[in-house]
């Protein structure tokens, strides 16, 4: 096969979320034509908070940083059970301060370091799994935790004690199931041998002087185009690399959606089928979008159609751990399982799928009942 194809191939595969909003987008236009309005479906804001959020998490990554604070925490628990709690709870508390897919990408390979160095390879699925799914619903938490979170904060302008407020019931609910399921873990002996990572103080300081500048922008402490500006012309002097490592599919995906959900909103016999929907129950409706395209396309496409942005956000949130593609984070954690375990794809689907559809019953039926 041609090397070129290959490559395509390649990339579309572990980009098919980005190439599904592409065509997504492009057959809206057929229907809604190119038109001055376009410019008005994009939000700016978000895809420049995502941008610097990225661009520093990455930096921050480049002098393992986030590996070092991690094995740190890893290596202060003598057992099996222990220790993969922290790293789900390192996994957890990671996706509400780099965001969900970012957590994995980061945490995910020292789970499997942690469990092939110390013969523990029986636990992988279980605590890939569980990563997984700490990663999507710890993320809930914050605007810049989950990507669609950082969405819906900036297209509703919603306050930040209200946000917090909003997510902190299915937050301290996924916190005690997912440590509920950790604990079943057997307490085995386990021991992780010790290795010196020194880390650069000067680029430490100054990339944690750029991740709090993100975070100030999210938090809309100042304007996000000081950020854009200053953030990457740091970088572009201190690690380049950082630059080139930015998650750039996850926002041009953003931007696709952006103009399908756009044209979508402005076809009239869809906006009345939405709206409709959404009016019997935008908690449910929410959920069960993001079952079938994934919760980042569902944030941006239901926006268009409701103002009940508090069960529109919890749905969304929630609706992250269901089905394989749920959640980008999902796919990226089925990719990253399968490149260790390959011919156990049965075994991996069926384990995931049960703990991830227990923990969305679970979660709905709360919601349910609080309202």
């Amino acid at each position: 096969m041609n090397e070129g194809l290959v490559s395509v191939l390649g990339f579309v595969k572990k980009n098919i979320v980005m190439v599904i909003a592409m065509f997504a987008a492009i057959i809206t236009t057929f229907f809604v034509p190119v038109d001055r309005e376009y410019i008005n479906y994009f939000d700016f804001k978000t895809l420049a908070c995502l941008f610097c959020v990225l661009a520093v998490v990455c930096a921050l990554k480049n002098i393992n940083f986030f590996y070092m604070l991690a094995r740190k925490v890893v290596q202060m628990f003598k057992n099996a059970r222990m220790s993969i709690l922290a790293l789900v709870y390192i996994t957890f508390i990671g996706s509400m301060l780099i965001a969900n897919d970012m957590a994995l990408l980061t945490f995910l390979p020292l789970g499997y370091f942690v469990l092939t160095s110390t013969g523990k390879e029986k636990y992988m699925a279980f605590t890939f799994i569980m990563q997984n799914i700490a990663a999507n619903l710890g993320g809930m938490l914050t605007p810049f935790g989950n990507p669609q979170n950082l969405y819906l904060y900036s297209t509703y302008n919603i306050p930040n004690l209200e946000f917090v407020q909003i997510m902190a019931p299915p937050f301290v609910v996924s916190v005690i199931l997912i440590t509920a399921c950790c604990l079943f873990v057997k307490p085995e002996p386990l021991v992780l041998d010790d290795e010196k990572i020194k880390l650069n103080p000067g680029r430490t300081a100054l990339y944690l002087v750029l991740f709090a500048l993100s975070i100030l922008i999210v938090f809309r402490g100042i304007p996000y185009w000081t950020g854009l500006v200053i953030i990457p012309s740091v970088l572009l002097i201190a690690d380049r690399k950082a630059l080139k490592m930015v998650d750039y599919p996850l926002l041009l995906t953003f931007v696709f959606f952006f103009v399908f959900s756009g044209n979508m909103a402005r076809i009239e016999l869809v906006r009345n089928f939405f709206s409709m929907l959404l009016e019997k129950n935008t908690l449910l409706f929410s959920v069960l979008s993001c079952q079938l395209i994934s919760n980042v396309p569902s944030a941006i496409l239901l926006s268009q159609f409701t103002e009940n942005y508090p069960e529109l956000l919890v749905g969304v949130n929630i609706g992250g751990v269901g089905t394989l593609i749920s959640s980008l984070a999902s796919l990226i954690t089925f990719r990253e399982y399968m490149k260790h375990n390959q011919g156990k794809t049965l075994y991996y689907i069926g384990m995931f799928s049960l703990y991830n559809f227990g923990f969305l019953i679970l979660l709905i039926c709360f919601m349910l009942f609080l309202s």
